[in-house]
């Protein structure tokens, strides 16, 4: 029972969330930071609690669509920190800290996981018209089903944890267990408004939209 509530909490707290916890998530349109999930009734009592994540990493394989999106505003994506860019064009960001607690989702507390996902020291850089924009140290939030991070320009920080990103579970494969570790593909991973307004504004164009496509993440998590 204790390896199988485990392995409950890295499902949940993996940020690959299925549509149905989409679904009961809070809303955080009106928050610029991942901390909406925390905003619950707090009378609700976790069944279990992952107070430290150990790791390993959110692995995103980039889709064609969006590498082509960039080479049209003539922007080059890199990688910042200890991200890695492979050669099949899948971008890997190593976990580096947060902390989960799952509730019973037959119960009404909501939403039914809280916490967050940390990535820190890590990112992408997207490079054009003499400007760099870096960002940096995502956060995925797994009660809203989105992903945060730092935003600096040439240098110059932008913003501390916008939301940047929107997580798609209703793609999800099954989950796959592999020793002390879980694994879960599938999510697909999409630009927010708030992200596609910055960047628009940087680069003086309109070409980025709102849920344009990034690309399939696979997140692998320490189960113990």
């Amino acid at each position: 029972m204790r390896n199988f509530k485990k392995v409950s909490i890295a499902i949940a707290a993996s940020g690959l969330l299925a549509f149905s916890l989409a679904a009961c998530s809070t809303s955080s349109t009106t928050s610029s930071s991942p901390s909406a999930s925390a905003s619950a009734s707090t009378n609700g009592t976790p069944i279990a609690t992952i107070p430290t994540l150990s790791g390993k990493d959110t692995a995103v394989t980039v889709d064609a669509g969006f590498l082509a999106a960039l080479t049209s505003l003539g922007l080059t994506p890199g990688v910042l920190g200890t991200a890695t860019l492979s050669t099949a064009g899948v971008l890997d960001f190593p976990i580096t800290g947060g902390n989960v607690k799952y509730y019973d989702p037959n119960e009404s507390y909501r939403p039914y996981v809280q916490g967050s996902i940390e990535h820190e020291g890590s990112g992408l850089s997207l490079t054009g018209g003499g400007i760099e924009v870096d960002l940096t140290n995502f956060t995925i939030d797994p009660g809203t089903s989105k992903l945060y991070g730092d935003v600096a320009a040439n240098g110059a920080e932008v913003a501390k944890q916008a939301f940047l990103f929107d997580l798609d579970g209703s793609t999800l494969k099954p989950l796959q267990t592999s020793g002390d570790t879980a694994i879960l593909e599938g999510t697909t991973v999409h630009v927010s408004a708030d992200a596609a307004a910055l960047l628009n504004k940087t680069y003086g164009t309109t070409a980025v939209k709102e849920g344009l496509l990034v690309g399939v993440a696979k997140i692998t998590v320490n189960t113990k």
